[in-house]
């Protein structure tokens, strides 16, 4: 059997196919979480049949009339696909806006199964649900599940009726025959009748504890958190104790054990290869691969305590309340309200964050959100914030803090720029989101995914990082005759031949040695990568032991070796922050903009933005700390004063653009 699931955004759609399929499926209080169907076969302990069964997690949608392209994924899935049956999730405390799109599945003909979610959060509020007159109403099997509770949830029970309805005609209690669908005015009478029909039945079997005269904690709590000013310095405070947690505190206990592992592998892989292995293919073993994916390797406790804190914040239900506090600054850039929520999906992967713009309806917000969403710092980024934060500012929280705010600075300037540059400067957007109320957070929850995504940065060092890394430390051992390279004349190598004529590009940043330019290069494939690369180049396997930091070879810090002043590491750090994604992510870009010249512009804006902000940190940084300007002022200006040019001459004509479709349309 193949069985859709399928119902209103945040009415626990996803968490009920994790919990049916035992997968851990991106969870969070908004819609657009689900941007693409998932499949999963349903668990041994929940299907009692001798049926294999697969569950299909379906985008929510409000309505079978597809508005935004992840509801046109559902309606086309539902109508075309054929399912066996298909389970409607209903949100039990709203039931009113839920079962109006419960009525349209019935209209299919499909098999349909209720399952009648959060039925404890209903309990809780003492409202009480007359389930089998609803069944009767509706005309199809109704049953309470509890998707977040582990014991007597109704899940069984879910399945047994799925696989009990099935090749089962569903009838209607209410259906469209002999509206003319294509006529605006005939539909909209008649979905008021389906509401008018939808209310009668919640008048039936609902007997809801209305109190509408008392202020609930949760009112109190949205007051604060909410608030159009208070907001945002609380959400500074929050990321600033999430990045102390996960990188100065907590983090790093569970990250000196790791690294105590990593280097028992190296000794004991040396130890094994003996004196006889030839030096070259020692190295590559020993610096390039195992040094190398180690050093990455080493931040992962780091990383999986920041998500498994930020897995608490969007489980509770704060992350909403973000959304909602970033919402009036977006509208005012021209963006749409729903260009938060990819952001925020962001902040774990790009990709899965670009691939959410399809949420928007309008092209060009849509274009401009999936070209901005990768100034967030993703996971992939973590590892480079915390190397630099340990290295040269004492693995100081505001660090990763700033970069978190300063990638909303950049996103909002870059919206102003594109819609200036586009000529849409009118375009009015309307966002409405449910908030979902607050919960202690599923500890369990978290922790699943936290490690889902810990799986997933480890298969990424244990191939595409370990392969680069070895390609890389090859590059470094020969040059372009495949000599071995002599000791301390690396600059000879092929890396360094390759990544020296990018490194003068760089020199006004404050970084143009090829060893950085080449750590910058092969972030383009993975954001890890810059950590690998610069372990192999430098020949460093610790950058945890924030008290030394100290070389193989022994005695040097990294701080040195790698020659950069505090001023131009933040310059470094934000370039590779602030430019182009991976290629994976690029990928995803085109994929959501479906235009090449969107694609192409979006590519060259991130370049030209990373490169001005790392200009400017290092020149204005050097001239408060020393008192001069940095190395390479002068080419540095002409360079982005050449961007900055660019830009203003393309929002000119965006503005002249604008003022004829105005003069058209009077």
């Amino acid at each position: 059997m193949k069985v859709a699931l399928a119902g209103n955004p945040n009415s626990g759609k996803t968490t009920l196919f994790n919990a049916l399929t035992g997968k851990a499926e991106q969870v969070g209080n908004w819609a657009g979480v689900t941007v693409d169907k998932k499949e999963g076969e349903i668990k041994k302990n929940l299907n009692t049949s001798n049926v294999q069964i697969t569950a299909v997690d379906l985008p929510g949608a409000y309505s079978m009339s597809p508005f935004t392209s992840e509801e046109s994924i559902t309606s086309s899935f539902v109508k075309n696909e054929n399912p066996d049956a298909i389970i409607n999730i209903v949100d039990s405390t709203n039931l009113s806006r839920s079962l109006f799109f419960t009525t349209q599945l019935l209209e299919l003909g499909i098999p349909v199964v209720v399952a009648l979610n959060k039925s404890d959060l209903t309990k809780k509020r003492q409202t009480a649900i007359d389930v089998n007159q609803l069944s009767e109403l509706l005309g199809c099997p109704v049953i309470e599940t509890v998707s977040t509770n582990g014991t007597d949830n109704g899940l069984e029970t879910l399945i047994s009726k799925v696989v009990e309805v099935k090749g089962q005609t569903q009838t209607a209690p209410f259906n469209s025959k002999g509206v003319n669908m294509s006529d605006k005015k005939s539909v909209d009478e008649f979905d008021k009748k389906r509401y008018d029909f939808v209310k009668g039945i919640v008048a039936k079997v609902e007997d809801r504890k209305v109190i509408s005269n008392v202020q609930t904690k949760q009112d109190v709590a949205d007051r604060i958190l909410a608030h159009k000013w208070l907001g945002i310095p609380i959400f500074a405070l929050v990321i600033y104790a999430v990045f102390s947690i996960s990188q100065t505190h907590l983090g790093p206990l569970f990250a000196d054990t790791l690294v105590g592992w990593i280097d028992e592998v190296y000794a004991w892989a040396e130890g094994m290869l003996g004196e006889d292995v030839s030096p070259v293919l020692t190295a590559i073993l020993l610096d390039g691969i195992i040094g190398g994916v180690g050093a990455v390797l080493g931040f992962l406790p780091l990383i999986m305590v920041l998500f498994f804190l930020l897995a608490l914040l969007e489980d509770c239900g704060y992350m909403a309340r973000v959304a909602v506090v970033m919402d009036r600054f977006f509208k005012k850039v021209g963006l749409s309200g729903r260009s938060i929520i990819p952001m925020i999906i962001g902040t774990g992967c790009g990709i899965p964050g670009i691939m959410a713009t399809r949420t928007i309806k309008n092209e060009r917000q849509r274009r401009t959100t999936a070209m901005l969403t990768p100034f967030m710092p993703c996971g992939a980024k973590l590892p480079v914030i915390a190397l630099f934060a340990a290295v040269f500012f004492e693995d100081a929280a505001w660090v990763g803090t700033s970069m978190y705010f300063l990638g909303i600075a950049i996103i909002i300037l870059g919206a102003l720029i594109v819609v200036r540059i586009t000529g849409e400067t009118h375009v009015k957007s309307f966002f409405i989101m449910e908030l979902p109320e607050y919960r202690i957070p599923s500890l369990k929850r978290a922790v699943i995914t936290m490690l889902s995504r810990g799986k997933a940065f480890i298969i990424k060092a244990g191939t595409i990082i370990l392969l680069t890394n070895a390609v890389v430390h090859l590059m470094q051992t020969f040059n372009w005759q495949f000599e071995v390279v002599s000791e301390g004349v690396e600059s000879s190598s092929i890396l360094a031949s390759i990544a020296s004529p990018f490194a003068i590009l760089l020199i006004p940043l404050g970084f143009g040695v090829w060893q950085l330019a080449a750590a910058a290069i092969t972030g383009f494939i993975a954001k890890e990568n810059v950590v690998g690369t610069l372990a192999v180049v430098y020949g460093i396997t610790n950058f945890i032991d924030t008290e030394e930091f100290v070389l193989l070879s022994g005695g040097e810090s990294v701080a040195s070796v790698m020659g950069l002043t505090s001023v131009a590491a933040l310059a470094y750090l934000m370039f590779n922050l602030f430019t182009p994604p991976c290629f994976a992510a690029i990928g995803a870009m085109n994929s959501e903009m479906e235009n090449r010249k969107w694609l192409w512009g979006g590519v060259a804006f991130q370049f030209g933005m990373g490169y001005v902000v790392a200009f400017m940190t290092y020149q204005l940084g050097t001239l408060v700390t020393t008192g001069a300007l940095g190395v390479g002022f002068l080419p540095g200006l002409i360079a982005v004063g050449g961007i900055i040019g660019t830009v203003v001459y393309l929002m000119i004509k965006g503005n002249e653009k604008a003022d004829q479709s105005i003069g058209i349309s009077a």
